[in-house]
């Protein structure tokens, strides 16, 4: 613990004079034993690995299989098709997956190029990469920190720490400060500096105390680059359901074998009907279709803002019940502003959006002293300089009191910079005739040196009640997590010395500043919690900052609802993972804490969304479910690690995603139960055709076009469905939930089952119309042919048709419009079109083996195809009944 050592024992340690540095020798053999100062990371991974990666999936080795079997039996133009199918799903996923992985190239980039150190001596600049442990790193403002230091000297030095720490305000750094409590967190080792963080104020030395994978940033490339992989709860189901449907296939071949035994068929005509009947047990075009409805999503997604990187993040945005959010940036502007001012008896709020506000006299005399008092520059929206300086100067503007302005009316001739000891600033400015202090700084400073007020215009003596008046405001805006400055002046008739600028000064007043909340967020974060979502606060700042903003912001009600990370180190992983529901803000973290709690949000069975800017989010970022990186403020750490990216840096936008993410996973499980619905009719079909040594009413070829085409067509409509306009006033769904929850698995076997017998049915009537049965032996092969192309038509149209009924669970098809979903319009028509040319185009009819049909015969099979439809529409009238009843 380097911030615990004094400089003395830091020095020993290391073995380093500060005064003369390390010798190049003695730099050269630590390079050799420490290694270059750079970052590492794992080897990427190569396009192929990629690709192989995609076919780790239970339902793709049954494709595969199916596609080994079908081969084997000379079906060669069905395993090309079921092999196509793979390679499609496989490829898709490797385009959105390839730039994934950025997070510790990302890291690599940031460090610093070049660094000033002082070695054998004297001052050189060199190349970051070579700095070793033992270094002496010269700092002055606008230089990156090369490696973590130690630091041996400071001069009024504030380095900006937020990408790591997540505070809004530089951190002012105290070279002679000790901390003995070893959880002391980053954000308060005032004593420390560390790589990638940027100096902006005053300068200081410090000795290297870790280097590359040593340091802050180390660690958390280190985290980084676990492997942390996770499937999602789609993933889950897909699997779940693809290891279902290969036991069943294989149970489906062993019963066939088992009958035809029983039955004494053929052994070889049985095996390719049971070869057909898993390829109708298995719906080929499933993993496809999901990869491409995904990448659909992600397409959408993108028109609100949202770059979604990995396809199964789509789909989980819909399960997030948890919102860990970064404050600085993310639900907060990144921009420290004055929102309260306060002269004698006259406490006011500054507008958050008018401008050229007229000032009385007291208030015109502290604006001006805190502008005049000012390094920093702000013109346009933009500033450079310190962000309490910058509010400051937005402030003035804000009462055209500019800055450019005043400095040419009032050049300052003198100053007493700011002090960390003093805590104050001060300039000597021309006023008039004469010369004036302007002074600003903590409060209870100025009071200490001030003798008068300036009460309504007037300079009167400060009292004890007055004194006790600002103190007594100022404590109320600290209360409320308000960084407060003071304000005082003193006019003179010459030039003062530094030491002479602050005595006997007149205080004018106080301002209250903070980093204030996005103005859309409150907003969204009612919407959310609407949805069943809980928003959480994460943030490196302290306790009373984030709490404040997290009341405004109503995801927290109290102090006793917030635990800083001090707190949470004295706790086990399982006591905390048994109390996090409790907390709604988390303060004072480090990169490690955010990690833990994500996990423990997780460990409780939530699905959890983190959303972060800066290099300190990245680790957390990886770990939860959903990653969600800022596009405009995010360092390219952050977005490198995330699964998500806000291009307008939106929170609203998150809530906006999780609604697609809803939807889109609604509209996965609608066609999942629309294929699953037909695969059971088809193999209903066949089954029942073996098992009472009926004729096989199928071919294995004719299932395969169904599948692939007839099928596939409907699915991907559905799959980009409108969105349910009630999807955001329900609950999240339970990540544990099936596909088969709330009746969409008995939905799928009256479905499905209503399917099968109906193509049993029309195969049948085909029979008829030729004088022979069902249980008929030496049927003439063209009567076969022509009551099998019954039978596959009805199959098609009966499929086809249905597709419009699970458009919705119970709303009627009325209810949601017919021609709400064209795409699904089309999809029928052109389903139709394609059936209609396999009959009619001879090649395609030969290829086939079908027939075309007579006028009637069109007539009778439309009219059993539309059933499946009009039952599951009566089923659902019913159920809106047992709604309205309820």
């Amino acid at each position: 613990m380097w911030f615990s050592k004094t400089q003395k024992e830091v020095l020993e340690e290391l073995n380093v004079n500060p005064a003369v540095g390390l010798t190049s020798k003695e730099a050269e053999t630590r390079l050799e034993r420490y290694g270059p100062n750079k970052l590492k990371g794992k080897p990427k991974k190569s396009l192929v690995s990629l690709f192989f990666a995609q076919l780790n999936d239970m339902l793709i080795y049954v494709l595969l299989s199916a596609a080994a079997i079908t081969m084997i039996i000379g079906e060669f133009v069905d395993a090309i098709i079921i092999l196509l199918v793979v390679i499609l799903n496989a490829l898709i996923g490797v385009v959105q997956e390839y730039k994934a992985e950025k997070a510790i190239e990302a890291l690599q980039k940031m460090t610093t190029p070049k660094s000033l150190v002082r070695r054998d001596g004297e001052i050189k600049e060199i190349s970051s990469e070579q700095i070793v442990p033992g270094d002496i790193v010269i700092i002055d403002a606008g230089r990156f920190i090369p490696a973590d230091l130690r630091l041996i000297e400071s001069v009024n030095l504030q380095i900006e720490e937020s990408a790591l720490t997540g505070e809004s305000v530089p951190t002012d750094k105290d070279a002679n400060a000790l901390y003995k409590d070893p959880k002391t967190p980053i954000g308060d080792q005032s004593n420390m500096a560390f790589m990638s963080t940027l100096a902006t104020y005053g300068r200081g030395e410090g000795v290297v105390v870790g280097t590359a994978m040593n340091t802050e940033i180390g660690k958390i490339a280190k985290i980084l680059d676990e492997d942390t992989e996770q499937m999602t709860p789609l993933q889950k189901r897909l699997e779940e359901l693809g290891k279902t449907l290969g036991f069943i296939a294989i149970g489906i071949c062993i019963l066939i074998f088992a009958i035809s035994l029983f039955q004494k068929r053929d052994l070889f005509e049985m095996f390719l009907t049971a070869i057909s009947l898993a390829v109708a047990a298995i719906p080929e075009g499933l993993a496809a279709i999901v990869a491409i409805v995904l990448a659909l999503g992600v397409t959408k997604m993108s028109k609100i803002n949202a770059i979604v990187k990995k396809l199964p993040a789509v789909e989980t945005l819909g399960a997030v019940n948890i919102i860990c959010s970064d404050k600085t940036g993310t639900l907060t502007q990144n921009k420290m502003t004055v929102v309260k001012y306060y002269t004698f008896n006259n406490l006011k709020e500054v507008s958050s959006t008018e401008t050229s506000i007229v000032a009385s006299k007291d208030e015109t005399e502290l604006i001006k002293t805190l502008v005049l008092c000012s390094d920093a520059t702000y013109e346009n929206g933009e500033g450079t300089g310190d962000p309490t300086e910058i509010a400051l100067i937005g402030f003035g503007n804000k009462y055209n009191l500019i800055k450019g302005e005043l400095n040419s009316k009032n050049k300052r001739v003198a100053e007493n910079p700011f002090d960390s000891d003093r805590k104050l600033m001060s300039t000597l400015n021309e006023e008039g005739n004469g010369y004036r202090v302007h002074t600003k700084g903590a409060i209870d400073n100025i009071l200490k040196i001030s003798s008068h007020a300036l009460i309504n215009g007037k300079i009167v003596p400060l009292t004890e009640e007055v004194r006790f008046a600002y103190l007594k405001a100022a404590e109320e805006m600290s209360n409320n997590a308000l960084r407060v400055l003071g304000a005082a002046f003193k006019d003179t008739d010459k030039i003062l010395a530094p030491g002479e600028m602050e005595k006997d000064l007149t205080v004018i007043g106080i301002v209250g500043m903070i980093d204030p909340p996005r103005f859309e967020v409150k907003d969204s974060i009612r919407e959310a919690k609407r949805a069943g979502i809980t928003p959480v606060m994460i943030t490196g700042d302290h306790q009373n900052t984030a709490v404040a903003i997290a009341k405004e912001l109503e995801i927290a009600e109290s102090i006793e609802q917030s635990i800083t990370g001090s707190e949470i180190d004295e706790m086990s992983d399982e006591e905390f993972a048994e109390k996090i529901n409790n907390y709604k803000v988390f303060a004072r973290v480090s990169p490690e804490h955010k990690v833990k709690i994500v996990k423990a949000f997780k460990s409780q069975g939530n699905i959890v969304s983190m959303t972060g800017d800066g290099v300190n989010d990245a680790p957390s970022l990886k770990n939860a479910d959903i990653g969600v990186a800022m596009g405009i403020t995010g360092t390219d750490v952050s977005k490198g690690a995330s699964d998500m990216i806000l291009t307008d840096d939106n929170f609203t936008t998150i809530v906006h995603a999780i609604e697609e993410g809803r939807n889109i996973y609604n509209n996965i499980k609608k066609f999942v139960i629309f294929l699953l619905s037909c695969n059971l009719g088809e193999v209903l079909t066949v089954f029942a055709s073996i098992l009472f040594f009926w004729p096989v009413p199928l071919l294995p070829t004719q299932i395969l076009w169904i599948n692939l085409i007839t099928d596939s067509l409907p699915a991907i409509a559905l799959g980009i469905d409108p969105g349910d306009k009630d999807v955001m006033k329900k609950k999240p769904r339970n990540p544990k939930e099936s596909f088969f929850a709330q009746g969409a698995g008995i939905r799928a076997i009256i479905g499905g089952t209503l399917i099968g017998l109906l193509t049993l049915a029309a195969f049948y009537f085909g029979l008829s119309e030729y004088g022979y049965t069902l249980g008929s032996t030496h049927i003439p092969e063209d009567v076969l042919t022509y009551a099998r192309t019954m039978s596959f038509v009805v199959l098609a149209g009966s499929q086809l048709f249905y597709s419009l009924s699970i458009r919705h669970s119970t709303k009627s098809i009325l209810q949601i419009g017919l021609l709400s979903n064209m795409y699904l319009i089309g999809a029928i028509i052109v389903g139709f079109i394609l059936q209609f040319g396999v009959i009619s185009i001879p090649v395609l009819a030969k290829a086939f083996n079908v027939h075309n049909l007579s006028l009637g015969d069109w007539g009778l099979v439309m009219v059993f195809a539309l059933i499946p439809l009009i039952v599951n529409e009566i089923i659902k009238s019913f159920m809106r009944l047992k709604e309205n009843e309820e």
